[in-house]
């Protein structure tokens, strides 16, 4: 009888290591494809914090190409503004010259009477 109890003990312990190995297999299974999701999770993270790099640098582009536009655009009102003060005095002065015209016709005037 304790050869036979032997022989179910061992029995016992491998069907209790066979368990056992079955369980290391799940948790190890577990642990493959948790990590695996980690990988995924952080690759999109990667991913996305490029894309955001990406478009931080192209708002930086359309910034400096703005600031040159509105730079441009300060410079030609500048330009406009010493224009429009020359226009200015032409017209004054041309407003003169029509005045004393109008003077030099009344004393022609005056003087062919």
């Amino acid at each position: 009888g304790a050869v036979r109890g032997q022989g179910t003990m061992a029995a016992g312990a491998a069907d209790a290591q066979a368990r056992f190995g079955q369980s290391v297999k799940g948790l190890l299974t577990e642990k493959v494809t948790s990590c695996g999701t980690d990988v995924i999770a952080l690759t999109k993270q990667v991913l996305k914090g490029s894309r955001s790099a990406e478009l931080l640098g192209q708002a930086a582009k359309n910034m400096v190409t703005q600031e040159d536009a509105i730079l441009h655009s300060e410079d030609s009102l500048r330009k406009m503004a010493i224009i429009t003060t020359h226009l200015q005095y032409q017209q004054e002065a041309i407003q003169k010259n029509v005045e004393q015209s109008s003077n030099l016709q009344d004393q022609l005037s005056h003087l062919l009477k």
